[in-house]
């Protein structure tokens, strides 16, 4: 009996040591696992914080690159607007060396020449670098052998294709031969062209004559017609946009009716054919149906009787059957185009619908009420100019004088901003276009200062005492200033 209870104590004793060593194995176990918890936890946690250092790292980095990346677009858009700066000093600098050969001409032959100034000089041929000239292979790789897929629009002239050349984007329009009445035509046009530069004229880049294709500066915004049928993406207008419009349209009339010794006469002026470039500037086009005409054969009846017009209609000079084309043909489609931006309306019946609403007081009526309240003295003088333009008789029509371009040019800012006294001519009260430095020290409208020096006044305009020397020196940063002043809405 006792050996059997110590065989069970033994037993037990055993059986406990064994579940004693088994719970020091797990606890052993779990001790063991719980570190490794522990040391995994840890390199977690050392993992994140590298992480996080890696993430703030990055943010750090992103950061300096939208930094720099801000940094180069400020500095592209200087570059750019120094390229565009530079290009204006070209050309004015092309435009001084043109006139210093004509003052030199006029001190040879000891006459007086007088030349139009309207925003622009024009010049001939001889005097200004040959424009580019490219061959068959240049314009098909531009238009991918004149694919479908590049023509922008097609007329009974030719078609007009988009394409890149000259590292940048390009209108390439390419003429049916069948159109022209002989190649001179063709190279005709190359020559009235290439021969001058104006703002507000579709400027001329190159020509292909194999493929009887001229290269232009491509406008990315369309038409003044597509604008006003909503079909272009710009922003929507403003009546200070649109008498903008009218002043520069009139600048550029006004610069091609006052070249001398030839008047250039367009011929063809309507909304489709008025470009607006990225700045919603306005450049006129189509010159393919202008011709040259001296200013002597503008009087003679024949004139102009061979010449068609070829755009539409509606803007045709009621005239034209008995006097053929003439400046104030172009006055008449004018006159139409001022009233279609003002009222927004098509062409046809305008002017009577215009005239009846003057009459009986109802002018706001019929303007556009899409581009804002119309200030009524604006709206009233434009109005009036629209309809003097679309007289029946062309004796009735005005001409677009320098005067005149400039007091259209300040309606779109009388109303909405105060002129800068330093931009304003001291003789002549308005905003200068060409201002020039005289002796005095003092700026002037050139055409004013000119006029008074040519008058016999060896003194200054402003200070009475005499001049010590009669040259004038062009003031360029006024001029970009004054037009950068402008263009803004």
């Amino acid at each position: 009996m006792f050996f059997l209870q110590v065989n069970l104590f033994e037993s037990a004793h055993a059986q406990e040591v064994k579940l004693r060593q088994e719970a020091e194995d797990e606890l052993r176990t779990t001790v063991k696992d719980q570190q490794k918890l522990l040391d995994e936890n840890e390199e977690i946690g050392s993992e994140l914080q590298r992480t996080m250092r890696s993430i703030a790292i990055l943010n750090s980095c992103v950061q300096e690159t939208d930094h720099r990346r801000d940094a180069a677009e400020d500095e592209l858009s200087l570059i750019q607007a120094s390229i565009s700066t530079l290009w204006h000093e070209k050309q004015q600098i092309r435009r001084q060396k043109m006139e210093a050969i004509r003052w030199l001409d006029r001190w040879k032959s000891r006459g007086q020449v007088g030349v139009a100034h309207c925003n622009g000089v024009v010049g001939f041929a001889e005097e200004l670098p040959e424009i580019a000239e490219f061959s068959l292979l240049d314009i098909q790789n531009a238009t991918c052998n004149f694919s479908e897929s590049f023509k922008i629009k097609e007329g009974g002239y030719g078609a007009i294709y988009k394409g890149e050349m000259l590292g940048r984007t390009v209108a390439i329009r390419k003429l049916h031969s069948h159109n022209l009445q002989a190649p001179s035509q063709f190279h005709q046009e190359v020559q009235v062209l290439g021969s001058f530069q104006h703002p507000h004229l579709l400027t001329l880049l190159g020509v292909c004559p194999e493929a009887w294709s001229l290269v232009y500066e491509y406008l990315p915004n369309g038409s003044i017609q597509d604008s006003l049928l909503r079909r272009s993406n710009i922003s929507p207008l403003t009546w200070n946009i649109r008498t903008r419009w009218i002043a520069e349209i009139a600048s550029a009339i006004c610069f091609l009716h006052s070249s001398k010794p030839e008047t250039i006469i367009h011929g063809d002026l309507n909304l489709d054919i008025i470009l607006l470039d990225s700045a919603l500037s306005c450049k006129i086009c189509e010159f393919g149906f202008s011709r040259l005409v001296t200013e002597d054969s503008l009087y003679l009846p024949s004139f102009g009787l061979e010449t068609e017009p070829r755009g539409s209609f509606t803007y045709t000079d009621p005239e034209f059957q008995r006097t053929g084309l003439t400046p104030k043909s172009d006055i008449y489609s004018f006159g139409l185009i001022i009233l279609q931006l003002l009222t927004g309306r098509t062409p046809v019946g305008l002017v009577g619908e215009v005239q009846k609403a003057v009459t009986y007081g109802r002018l706001s009526s019929i303007l556009d009420s899409s581009v804002g309240e119309w200030p009524l003295a604006v709206a009233t003088r434009l109005a009036d100019l629209g309809l003097q333009c679309c007289q029946q008789y062309s004796r009735d029509r005005p001409e677009l004088t320098p005067s005149l371009v400039r007091e259209l040019e300040q309606l779109h800012v009388s109303e909405e901003r105060p002129v800068p006294s330093f931009f304003l001519c001291p003789i002549l009260q308005e905003i200068m276009h060409d201002p020039q430095v005289a002796a005095d020290g003092f700026t002037y409208e050139r055409d004013a200062i000119t006029e008074w020096l040519e008058n016999g006044h060896e003194t200054s305009p402003m200070t009475n005492l005499k001049l010590n020397h009669l040259y004038l020196t062009p003031n360029h940063a006024l001029r970009l200033a004054i037009q950068e002043w402008l263009c803004k809405p």
